[in-house]
């Protein structure tokens, strides 16, 4: 569908969020000016080796980057601001956000040495600021961090309330409870649309409170022998804070282990959060403190093969060493897609007599996003004419709009990433589609998704990959017999045969089909038809195949 934005259509257009979980990155449109809500990252998957992250891709909005007013954050977790530094040059506006996010965001583009070139400027609840046609309030929310907040957008079409993450916490352990007041005020002043979280659309009833994970933390360490490890998001503030009154409660000291534990850390007591805590245990002392007097805080919940916690599960950490009896405790939930890694860590940690445990055994974690009698409660408080449910795969989405159809809202309307949504007086339509794809970073830089070099892998990540070196003379015969090799297509006990047999195919090949006066391009192209004939027919496989033709002249000097 063609893209018709006329100059005073108010536009919601997602480029990642929606339709899957993670890769946050929205745009809105008024008066022929743009806004961007969020900047996320996700997590690559097992079909892209080599790919530590992936990107939304922002050609539409590069192409009008001229008309960007701000990006502004809702909140301080890798999926909505993760992207800014590797991202943020392509638009180069100014990045806003409440004061702990910006804290976060300033000690990660610090590692980056981006810190004093981005220019990042701290909003406030409840104040309305303007960006351009844009007037846009920040609502106080509570989530598993601090200082999150909802977006209030207001123009002649009316007001948007953009949610963000956020839960209903009744006794929260850091920060506030949702701002239900300020909410309530808006649903009677008039909402035109929400956009919101739709994560938890499919849990019945209520998130538990932080509250809960707390007690279950304190039980769970009370009840272990020997040491305790505990592995969670770095970015949760709020279960850091719990883990160390856990462990305060039972009398144990604390270790953190991992760079962004640190740097969460950091930004949280730089905006005054965890500053009345006990002083942490480097790593070097652990070992002089007995066992059962200690707790180590480590990153890695995702299976993440470089993070603490698998070098510490397989025993090459150089300063946590686990002990048949020691505990360890996973307080976080499995992302989709991360099950396989989570579990190959948790396995290795069985098999050395570690205590496991997760929140199907104890109440050791609680989610951060609203369950379906907290998005009923919303509803009622803000009362929206439209419905636009994002943040969730495609289930989480429909969830979500059948619950809203059954709160009253008059439309909901379920997004695909670009797809661009006029918001008017009464009503959303999509009325185009910009073009959206994934970016990833690798090796330093950022590249498409689909870029030859990472298609090139992923073929060999799955087919393998065949090597031919052919040798002839300046008439085209060969002069010794072509040399073949191969990697991830067979078994050794497989290799010598498979490669000799293609030999002598490439051989037979170039005899029946090389005529004199052919140039390498043709030769090339029967040794390579050969490779691939000879890895389908024997194994079903399309490796990437690579042919190198030698010639000689007569005295067998190459020519």
């Amino acid at each position: 569908m063609d893209m018709k934005i006329k100059s005073d259509d108010f536009v919601f257009l997602p480029l990642g969020g929606s339709g899957e979980i993670g890769m946050n990155a929205n745009l809105y449109h008024y008066q022929g000016r743009w806004l961007m809500v969020d900047l996320g990252i996700s997590f690559p998957d097992e079909t892209m080796p080599g790919v530590d992250v992936v990107l939304p891709d922002l050609r539409f909005i590069e192409a009008r980057k001229d008309k960007l007013e701000a990006i502004i954050l809702t909140h301080a977790h890798e999926d909505h601001f993760g992207a800014i530094p590797y991202l943020w040059k392509r638009l180069g506006v100014p990045v806003y956000g409440t004061a702990f996010t910006l804290a976060l965001l300033r000690r990660k583009l610090a590692e980056s040495r981006l810190d004093y070139k981005i220019p990042l400027h701290e909003l406030d609840f409840n104040i309305a600021y303007d960006f351009g046609p844009f007037s846009v309030e920040l609502v106080q929310l509570t989530h598993s961090v601090p200082d999150p907040a909802a977006l209030v957008l207001r123009s002649d079409k009316g007001t948007i309330l953009h949610t963000g993450d956020w839960k209903f916490d009744e006794t929260p352990m850091l920060g506030v409870d949702t701002d239900r007041q300020r909410l309530r005020q808006l649903g009677d002043e008039g909402v035109l649309a929400l956009i919101g979280d739709s994560t938890n659309a499919m849990v019945e009833g209520h998130t538990p409170s932080e509250a809960v994970a707390r007690a279950g933390l304190t039980e769970a360490i009370a009840d272990a022998d020997g040491l305790v490890a505990v592995t969670c998001f770095a970015s949760n503030v709020a279960r850091l804070d719990s883990i160390i009154a856990a462990a305060a409660a039972n009398n144990r000291s604390v270790c953190v282990v991992g760079r962004a534990l640190n740097r969460t850390i950091g930004a949280a007591r730089d905006t005054g959060y965890l500053r009345d805590i006990p002083d942490f245990v480097s790593e070097t002392e652990v070992s002089l403190i007995p066992r059962n007097h200690m707790v180590v805080i480590c990153t890695g919940s995702q299976g993440e093969t470089r993070a603490a916690m698998a070098r510490i599960a397989a025993g090459a950490h150089e300063s946590i060493d686990l002990q048949p009896g020691d505990t360890v405790i996973y307080s976080s939930r499995q992302i989709p897609g991360n099950e396989p890694a989570i579990t190959k860590v948790q396995d290795m940690l069985v098999r050395r007599g570690i205590h496991l445990i997760t929140d199907d055994d104890q109440p050791v974690h609680v989610s951060g996003h609203p369950a379906r009698d907290e998005l009923i409660e919303m509803y009622g408080l803000v009362r929206p004419t439209v419905a636009i449910p994002v943040h969730g795969t495609a289930r989480h989405l429909m969830a979500h709009a059948g619950l809203a159809k059954d709160c009253q809202v008059k439309q909901t309307l379920i997004p695909d990433n670009g797809a661009a949504i006029c918001l008017s007086e009464d009503k959303a339509d999509i009325i185009g589609h910009a073009p959206v794809g994934l970016l990833t970073h690798e090796g330093g830089k950022v590249v498409d998704l689909q870029s030859d070099h990472l298609r090139s892998r992923r073929r060999m990540l799955w087919n393998g990959t065949m090597t031919a070196t052919v040798v002839l003379s300046a008439s085209g015969e060969l002069l010794l017999a072509p040399q073949v090799s191969q990697a991830g297509l067979c078994t050794d006990d497989q290799a010598a045969d498979f490669v000799a047999g293609t030999s002598l195919a490439i051989e037979d090949a170039v005899a029946e089909r090389v005529r004199p006066g052919d140039d390498d391009n043709v030769i090339e192209q029967i040794v390579r038809t050969t490779l691939r004939q000879m890895a389908k027919s024997q194994f079903r496989l399309r490796p990437t195949v690579h042919v190198h033709v030698m010639r000689t002249d007569i005295t067998g000097v190459p020519a």
